[in-house]
């Protein structure tokens, strides 16, 4: 590239003043300067850009071309200064996020409308395609903020604890195992287990089941938390979901929910995001929203984590 931004600003001095001398002032540049700086760029690009007429720098066809695409270079990096000012402070900006788990979304709407409130210039963006597996879109680039249950050992991650649900059995009432106090693992041999994710990901799995050696009859994983609460009510087999999810159902009376082992099953929340020399205010303020008592914690099953919380 022949041209630097000097050179642009520049353009539009001298075609604005009509006037090396008055241009210079203006750029805080000698007039011997702005003349050296001027031949430059003709000798740059192989054309004059002005021309001489009764004292007044007039511009040539050329001149009329690059002024054209000069201003609106400078409009536009003007305009992201501003921009990144405004970012800087806090008040302006868009944060994408994703979460590992689709009902997560259920209690976000609340929460972008205080959101809104306080930065009503900042948009925040779902980017649903990385549910499930939202830190290699944080990794990526593609998102800002992850709201995951697991953290992975990485360096490049900074996570903020928000709050701790508890995973629980769902089953319709009068189910055989309805009468008792909390489900060990061998009480899920036998049964039609159904599951919004595969063994692999799933708490239930990795810290009950596999350990004690223990495999349920029937395994069926639904990505619909709706279609999970519909079978079970159906007596189409047993559900773990966790407590706030079913809450509404429970208090109905439509579903009975019993927890996993003594001391029960429970996950914790962090706000994952980038460790970056600047991270914008609004973003920070975000995820305290995230672990305020209200939100979602005032919902049943949900308890707010600090830094030091211990399960």
């Amino acid at each position: 590239m022949n041209l630097d931004i000097r050179h642009l600003k520049l353009i539009v001095a001298v075609t604005e003043e009509k006037s090396l001398t008055k241009a210079g002032e203006r750029l805080h540049l000698t007039q011997s300067a702005l003349s050296h700086q001027l031949r430059d760029i003709e000798e740059r690009l192989g054309a004059p850009l002005f021309f001489r007429l009764n004292k007044k720098m007039i511009l040539t066809q050329a001149g009329e071309r690059l002024l054209h695409s000069a201003r609106q270079v400078l409009e536009e990096l003007k305009r992201a200064e501003d921009d990144l000012k405004q970012m800087c402070a806090g008040q302006h900006g868009m944060l994408r996020l994703s979460t590992e788990c689709y009902t997560c979304y259920h209690w976000l709407p609340e929460l972008f409308r205080d959101f809104s409130l306080r930065y009503p210039d900042v948009e925040v963006k779902i980017l649903a395609e990385s549910t499930h597996d939202p830190l290699p879109a944080l990794l990526n680039g593609k998102i800002d903020l992850a709201i995951v249950s697991t953290e992975e050992r990485d360096k490049r991650l900074h996570y903020k604890p928000l709050f701790q649900d508890e995973l629980v059995a769902i089953m319709p009432p009068g189910h055989a195992l309805a009468d008792r106090p909390y489900l060990r693992a061998r009480d899920f041999v036998g049964q039609h287990l159904i599951l919004y994710v595969g063994p692999k990901d799933s708490h239930l799995y990795q810290h009950v089941l596999i350990p004690a050696g223990v495999s349920p009859a029937r395994l069926t994983q639904m990505q619909l938390t709706e279609a999970i609460v519909e079978l079970v009510k159906a007596g189409i087999g047993i559900g773990v979901l966790a407590r706030w999810v079913v809450q509404e159902q429970l208090d109905a009376g439509t579903l009975i929910a019993r927890s996993v082992t003594k001391n029960g099953l429970r996950r914790r929340w962090h706000a994952a995001f980038l460790k970056n020399d600047f991270v914008p205010a609004f973003m920070h303020d975000f995820i305290e929203l995230l672990s305020r008592p209200a939100m979602p914690m005032a919902t049943p099953g949900i308890t707010r984590l600090t830094a030091n919380a211990t399960p």
